[in-house]
């Protein structure tokens, strides 16, 4: 069960030992009405890159965009866990490929409710579908509804409630399990696993971390399983100001 964050603000602190997760948007960057025009502020990547070189390369950026799209948002030095963990690239490989896509009856089916609500963004994201209503806030639970009808054929999907998003997923599509699965391996292997996210996809990976003797912390408001919290994408790259610098 979800609870609020014990913790408030800078109550932790980063060190050469962790193993950082971070997610993209939300996080690292400012939500916007448009997914495709969110972007790192100026400067961090450079902090990314050092915080990496800090805790050895144990930094990845873990997110449900797809692997190819995140690669393109963020630098190339670190791990990127792109489509909810099911798909990785190590530093300075490029993303090769695609996976399966959703099965099309289900997309068909997602395809035929985005039609019917103006304004309503369907994206393809391999298996995942991600629906995002933020130019139609108003919808959100009729929406909602809908969806959970659309999927209850397809018996290993599940619909998640984000941010003005519903995400239709398989199973495997689960960020904690990404972090436990790196975490099995070099460079992750035997650091404190650190989650830092803003949505309620995060909270998987939220409670991997902490599992595993780690620390997680929820961005922004909301019920979280997270022992900490910063209030904004402002604190987080503070944060990370700090922990590149020391």
């Amino acid at each position: 069960m979800q609870r609020m964050a014990e913790t408030t603000d800078r109550q932790f602190a980063l060190a050469p030992g962790d193993a950082l997760f971070l997610d993209f948007d939300g996080t690292l960057a400012g939500l916007q009405d448009n997914a495709d025009t969110v972007s790192l502020l100026s400067g961090m990547d450079d902090v990314l890159v050092s915080c990496a070189e800090r805790v050895g390369g144990a930094l990845a950026v873990l997110s449900g965009r797809d692997l190819c799209d995140l690669a393109k948002r963020v630098p190339s030095e670190l791990w990127r866990f792109g489509n909810h963990g099911l798909r990785r690239a190590a530093p300075y490989e490029t993303p090769v490929g695609s996976l399966i896509d959703a099965p099309v009856e289900l997309v068909a089916a997602l395809q035929i409710i985005a039609t019917r609500h103006p304004g309503i963004q369907l994206e393809p994201k391999g298996p995942v579908l991600a629906m995002h209503y933020r130019a139609e806030p108003g919808v959100a639970r009729e929406l909602g509804e809908e969806l959970n009808l659309a999927i209850a054929p397809f018996t290993d999907y599940s619909i998640q409630h984000g941010k003005m998003v519903y995400e239709a997923k398989p199973s495997a599509a689960n960020k904690g399990a990404c972090l436990t699965e790196a975490m099995s391996g070099a460079p992750f292997k035997g650091r404190r696993p650190v989650m830092i996210g803003d949505d309620t996809t995060d909270e998987d990976a939220f409670s991997a971390a902490q599992s595993l003797g780690g620390l997680a912390v929820k961005v922004g408001e909301g019920p979280t399983v997270a022992h900490y919290r910063l209030t904004s994408v402002a604190d987080v790259h503070a944060l990370l100001r700090e922990f590149a610098s020391a």
